[in-house]
């Protein structure tokens, strides 16, 4: 935690946290007293850099904010970002002409129809798809600390294991498939098992102590993001989670867990800032610097299991020849 007033309740915005005065300031932000301030308008006094800039401070304090913003817009940004703006008509342009000459009007209009009726999918909240993917945010998303900060200090001491080895680096990107085990010891909300029964603190609390298994109670103030996302498959007995697949979005519905509408005016101010400033070319000694990427090491490693095998079969080949 970079600032000492991460949850100050008079400036400071939501972050990845439970704790009481941030559940306040996500509650008044959003739909509270201050959820104004983030709601943008045509008339507005603000300039439209002014608009996105704030729009992008809101996010970017929620998805990631121990993130510094040039390491996020060079390997946690995606490097290529459609533009979800609508299509503005230019005067001189001929090109709607030679659409219609060529007859691809009637399937346009279909094509808009359709997306009238099922609706866009808010494709600017996966910008932070790749924040999803950080260990660290992994283990909040998954209920097992209090904070991404909290989460961050449990990887960094070394009480995650990541496939089954003990793993430091909290910003390592998840792969689908990888497993990731936390030591219950570390977890605050963890109960051991050799306690005697106890009285939950909330109604959602599992107490597993006469079958065996790991107690599990959240504290009180966890009911706001207690919910699991589609992407990830816990397993609280044995304290460990797969991360399944990458998350992602369809008409109506994102599957990047945001306090702010996925499809609003927030979220697309934000996304046309950073299109404006998409990552720079990397040059081999950026590469070099690169966080840990689990999805590039299996591609890397599937490519040279690959071509193992095509050598392998050429031996063979060149073997039975000279049989």
């Amino acid at each position: 935690m970079r600032d000492v007033g991460v949850f100050s309740i008079r400036r400071a915005l939501p972050r990845m946290s439970w704790a009481p005065k941030n559940l306040y300031n996500l509650w008044a932000r959003t739909v509270g007293p201050k959820s104004e301030d983030i709601k943008f308008r045509h008339t507005a006094q603000q300039t439209l850099f002014q608009q996105r800039w704030r729009s992008k401070a809101a996010v970017r304090a929620y998805h990631g904010d121990f993130i510094p913003e040039k390491v996020f817009k060079r390997w946690f940004l995606p490097e290529t970002l459609p533009d979800v703006r609508p299509r503005r008509q230019v005067l001189g342009d001929d090109k709607s002409d030679l659409e219609e000459f060529a007859r691809r009007k009637r399937k346009e209009k279909h094509l808009e129809m359709e997306i009238e009726e099922k609706g866009m999918a808010p494709v600017g909240s996966l910008m932070f798809a790749e924040v999803e993917r950080r260990i660290d945010v992994f283990l909040f998303r998954c209920c097992f600390a209090h904070s991404v900060y909290e989460a961050r200090r449990l990887v960094i001491q070394g009480d995650v294991f990541l496939n089954g080895k003990r793993h430091r680096n909290a910003a390592t990107r998840l792969a689908p498939g990888d497993m990731v085990s936390v030591d219950p010891k570390a977890i605050r909300f963890f109960r051991p098992t050799e306690h005697t029964k106890y009285e939950p603190v909330n109604k959602l609390a599992h107490d597993d102590t006469e079958s065996g298994l790991t107690p599990f109670a959240l504290p009180p103030y966890a009911s706001p993001w207690l919910f699991i996302p589609a992407y990830i498959e816990p397993s609280f007995s044995t304290c460990s989670a797969i991360y399944v697949r990458h998350p992602t979005a369809r008409p109506g519905y994102s599957e990047i867990p945001t306090p702010y509408d996925a499809d609003g005016t927030l979220v697309r101010y934000a996304w046309e800032w950073y299109v404006k400033r998409r990552p720079r070319v990397r040059s081999k000694s950026q590469l070099a610097r690169m966080p840990e990427d689990r999805a590039i090491a299996q591609m890397e490693d599937i490519q040279e299991g690959r071509k193992g095998l095509r050598e392998e079969m050429k031996r063979i080949a060149m073997m039975t020849r000279r049989l």
